[in-house]
């Protein structure tokens, strides 16, 4: 079995609101391009395709914040909530379970999302961007969404957000060649963990678990960075990090990073063995992606899968990857 617990869907009835909400944004004419993405039997006819394989699904782009004032927002939440949930509840062999959408600008409504998605509808966490229109996640003004979380004992998905506005250099006003969207979004997620860890929410909550898209973004490839902060080199010492005790933090910042889970949703063998090394087995968890591809998230199925095939471990490890890990982490 396959559960692969980061991949999307949009909802017709929510997608058909996004139309009267932000009319000639890019997704509305993008993403009827993927059948799979919102056409539920779609969906199906592709999880047929790979066997025994389960979706834990969750909201597609944009975040619900950008796209309606704080009064609107915990409205869109709770239809796209409630949208997933039926598709759940009539598929519970493909769809055994989904993951929340909040309205992030709007926080008394969000924990009240929360506790609804969680109690009444079976969600098994809730996914948030790496920036909230801009505003840090470290912020302490979500701090009690967080805290919620480890209260329902369920992880909180942590999606990239970045868009063309972002410029590559500060003379220019937006980004080309698409580095907004290659390179921006493994660095937004990369900096999201990691002013999270600095503002020591792991040792107010060392219960917290969050899954960190696409492998952790640059976390794995650049621990050697981690290891050796900048100040570290001129004022530090071996395992002394001047910023992490100027912040009172309580271990080693890299001990922080690998309390992150995360997923597989990097489709290639070599980044995937990469990432695997540094977060370790006990943390890691399928993910794909889809049907964000050329191919209604067949090449990023068939890669993924690919992808954790050939790491060179135990078939019990790659078990657990695959879906053992999900299994324990989503309490399925």
């Amino acid at each position: 079995m396959i559960i692969d617990i980061f991949n999307h869907f949009m909802p017709q009835a929510y997608f058909d609101r996004l139309r009267e909400l932000i009319p000639g944004h890019p997704v509305l004419t993008a993403f009827p391009r993927l059948k799979t993405l919102s056409d539920v039997d779609a969906r199906l006819r592709l999880l047929d395709e790979f066997g025994e394989m389960q979706h834990i699904v969750s909201l597609a782009n944009p975040p619900i914040e950008l796209i309606a004032p704080p009064d609107k927002t915990p409205e869109l939440a709770r239809l796209a909530n409630d949208s997933l949930a039926e598709i759940c509840r009539k598929h519970p062999d493909r769809f055994p379970t989904f993951v929340a959408s909040l309205p992030m600008n709007n926080v008394e409504a969000s924990l009240a999302e929360i506790d609804r998605a969680v109690t009444e509808l079976g969600a098994r966490g809730v996914q948030m961007f790496t920036n909230v229109a801009g505003k840090p996640l470290s912020d302490p003004e979500y701090r009690p969404l967080f805290a919620r979380m480890v209260q329902h004992d369920l992880p909180v998905w942590v999606h990239p957000m970045r868009a063309a506005q972002f410029a590559d250099y500060a003379s220019e006003k937006t980004s080309e060649a698409e580095i907004w969207f290659s390179f921006g979004w493994p660095y937004e997620t990369t900096a999201c963990m990691t002013r999270l860890i600095y503002s020591g929410i792991f040792d107010e909550m060392p219960t917290l678990k969050i899954v960190s898209h696409h492998m952790g973004g640059m976390i794995p490839y650049f621990s050697g960075k981690i290891n050796l902060g900048f100040r570290q080199i001129f004022f530090g010492a071996e395992g002394r990090n001047p910023v992490a005790e100027d912040l009172k933090l309580k271990k080693r910042p890299v001990d922080y990073y690998k309390m992150l889970y995360a997923d597989t949703a990097l489709g290639e063998i070599a980044p995937t063995r990469c990432g695997h090394a540094f977060f370790g087995t006990e943390k890691c968890v399928f993910a794909s992606d889809a049907p964000f591809d050329f191919d209604q998230g067949r090449y990023l199925l068939r890669n993924s899968i690919a992808a954790v095939t050939a790491l060179e471990i135990s078939k019990a490890e790659k078990d657990a990857i695959f879906a053992g890990n999900a299994k324990k982490l989503l309490r399925l």
